[in-house]
């Protein structure tokens, strides 16, 4: 009995050292597994480009208004009664056409009364002239005085200062009359009007509005432009041989997308020491009549000439905190990572200044997905994407 219980105790020693065993030996492969180096990362596929230098224009955006070419403000010159309006509100009008009739007749009675005056000083210098030769006749036969000459010889200077005041007395009444038709001075479009017939209207300082006229055809567009921009584009019209006058402008309106084209008309003679910036005023065609002065406007101001320069999407470009970066795919197929400087829009491009050289080729897609230095499996695809 009790070797058969010293067997049944070997028995269990040996299974338990079995199972041990067994048990650290799996613990050991799985701790070594655990320790093995990482499988390698698979290449990520994204899209790329190839930069390439691009001949192009340089643009930079500002805001502007319209402003008309010619604005008249329609303000009466003769006082009087408003007896007519020849025109309907908003109408086209022509340089010459008569808007406001007002009443002529008292203005017609004073240029009568010039006309009379004016006769009778020249009757009183004809009257005048036939005394004084008379006088000198006398004055020869020495029947009388030298005084009495020379007074017929005064009356004589007197009559005709007369006739040159009456003159001008006639002028002034007849030019006076002229103003009592009241026409356009500028073809355009017309205003409604602020007075209508029966009203009494006085000329002077405070002579009311009656209407105004824009002018149609061009239009201006004013906006201003920072010094550096002004020196920049300056200085590039001068080295291409052209004036400043000759850079393109394009306009577009607040709400719309359609571009009109035009060119610089002037520039202010200063540069503004309160804000740093210029004066600007474009002409644009406006024979459509679509443009109103007073509207709003992005104007783009175009460089004279077109510059050699590298592009790329606005997809391709990251930013960290306050800079710009791009991914660049180097020889063994690693995303690397690029610092660059940036210019101007282009069509949906960025001019890129610095950090990038022609034949680099630069990740356009799934910049999120990529980290510094990760494999990418690159597909090319045309520069201008």
């Amino acid at each position: 009995m009790k070797l058969i219980s010293t067997n049944r105790a070997l028995s269990a020693i040996t299974l338990l050292s079995v199972a041990y065993f067994s048990f650290a030996t799996v613990s050991t492969k799985t701790m070594a597994e655990e320790t093995q180096a990482p499988a390698a990362q698979p290449a990520m596929p994204v899209q790329t480009v190839i930069t390439e230098q691009n001949s192009s224009r340089l643009w930079k955006a500002f805001s502007g208004h319209l402003v008309a070419v010619d604005y008249v403000e329609i303000r009466p010159q003769a006082s009087g009664l408003i007896t007519k309006v020849n025109f309907i509100d908003g109408q086209f009008v022509n340089k010459g056409d008569v808007l406001y009739i007002i009443d002529p007749k008292p203005l017609q009675a004073i240029v009568a009364q010039k006309k009379a005056n004016l006769h009778t000083a020249q009757n009183n210098f004809s009257l005048a002239e036939k005394e004084l030769k008379r006088s000198t006749n006398l004055l020869a036969k020495k029947m009388i005085s030298e005084q009495i000459y020379d007074e017929s010889a005064n009356k004589k200077l007197i009559a005709s200062s007369a006739i040159k005041q009456a003159e001008a007395e006639l002028l002034e009444a007849t030019i006076n009359l002229t103003y009592t038709s009241i026409e356009a001075p500028i073809s355009g479009q017309i205003n409604r009007t602020q007075l209508t017939e029966g009203n009494l209207v006085s000329a002077g300082a405070n002579a009311p509005l009656l209407t105004s006229i824009v002018s149609q055809g061009n239009i201006y567009a004013d906006f201003e432009i920072d010094e550096d921009t002004y020196v920049q584009y300056l200085q590039s019209s001068l080295l291409n041989g052209a004036s400043l006058e000759e850079t393109p402008v394009e306009l577009r309106l607040q709400s719309s997308e359609q571009v009109y084209q035009g060119k610089i008309h002037a520039i202010d003679n200063r540069i503004d020491r309160s804000t740093g910036t210029i004066g600007i005023r474009a002409i644009f065609d406006n024979s459509n009549k679509t443009l109103i002065p007073g509207m709003f406007a992005r104007i783009k101001l175009g460089s004279a000439a077109e510059h050699e320069q590298i592009l790329i999407t606005e997809r391709a470009i990251g930013t960290d905190q306050n800079r710009k970066f791009v991914y660049v795919v180097n020889d063994e197929k690693l995303a690397t990572y690029r610092e660059v400087t940036l210019g101007e829009s282009i069509k949906g491009h960025k001019v890129v200044t610095s950090g990038l050289n022609a034949g680099d080729e630069v990740i356009i897609s799934g910049l999120m997905m990529i980290r510094p230095n990760s494999p990418v499996s690159p597909n090319n695809s045309p520069s201008n994407d």
